[in-house]
């Protein structure tokens, strides 16, 4: 994918479906914890040090596998390097998990797939696909018979 830093610092700055001050271990080695304020913004998952306004970097939620470690600690990795992982260190368990459960869904990957499985049901109850009114036909990128959730 390409991006240049101005596209992301305009992004950074959009309105978060999630935000808070977590800390968070990059995969380098020698890192520490160190909090951050971590905010999602479509599939980007922005850092800051808490007290500057710009991101000190971004993570791509595509090709990631993100999962609860611990109670109150989850990790983000990415398809072709899962042995490094970025850690997250939540409040609590139940901080925890909303974190995974919301950066799980925030994938293209699953928006597309979630598309795909509601059409179909959508289909099945009423006998019509529900964008062919939007001009988007069955032969269009987003086809029934591609994989399911």
């Amino acid at each position: 994918m390409r991006y240049n830093e101005r596209e992301l610092l305009s992004l950074s700055r959009q309105p978060a479906e999630k935000a808070a001050e977590i800390l968070m271990r990059a995969p380098k080695k020698g890192s520490v914890l160190k909090k951050r304020l971590v905010k999602l913004v479509v599939n980007f998952l922005f850092y800051f040090r808490t007290d500057e306004a710009e991101p000190v970097g971004a993570l791509l939620l595509e090709h990631c596998q993100i999962k609860q470690e611990e109670e109150n600690v989850f990790s983000i990795s990415f398809l072709e390097e899962l042995d490094r992982k970025y850690y997250f260190e939540c409040e609590t368990e139940d901080q925890c998990r909303e974190w995974v459960e919301v950066l799980q869904k925030a994938s293209y990957e699953f928006m597309r797939n979630s598309l795909i499985f509601y059409r179909h049901e959508i289909q099945k109850m009423t006998g019509k696909d529900p964008l062919e009114q939007y001009g988007i036909s069955e032969e269009a990128r987003f086809q029934l018979g591609a994989r399911k959730l």
